[in-house]
């Protein structure tokens, strides 16, 4: 499957944003756990936030907790961003994982079989 992320862009502290993750296969999407991975300017890739096939069970990194929303329909992954902090500036890349069921969600990079190419975001003070 092809991933295509969009929806970055350059906002202040405290704004928000709403990042989509489109998949070439619709037909299919259900089929995979899909997650929202960033990687900030001289540091790893981290986990962000993860979604299962049937959208049913959600986890979050404890850093945007409460502040970030991910939800899917048939077709799109969306991250909603509130309270934007300087520190979320990074590179944000959806992943998809085959394979694990209807329920389970993917928090680990190593585990991801599909990535799209990042959309930026930038949050100044």
């Amino acid at each position: 499957v092809q991933l295509q992320a969009s929806g970055g862009g350059l906002v202040q502290a405290g704004d928000s944003l709403r990042l989509s993750c489109a998949a070439s296969e619709r037909t299919t999407f259900s089929l995979y756990a899909i997650a929202w991975f960033r990687q900030a300017p001289g540091k790893r890739r981290e986990f962000v936030a993860g979604i299962s096939g049937n959208g049913g069970s959600i986890y979050y990194a404890d850093s945007v907790k409460g502040r970030f929303t991910i939800s899917r329909d048939n077709a799109e992954v969306y991250l909603q961003m509130n309270s934007l902090r300087p520190e979320d500036t990074a590179v944000y890349y959806c992943a998809a994982k085959s394979g694990v069921g209807p329920f389970r969600v993917v928090t680990d990079i190593n585990a991801i079989d599909y990535w799209g190419k990042g959309t930026l975001v930038t949050v100044s003070s």
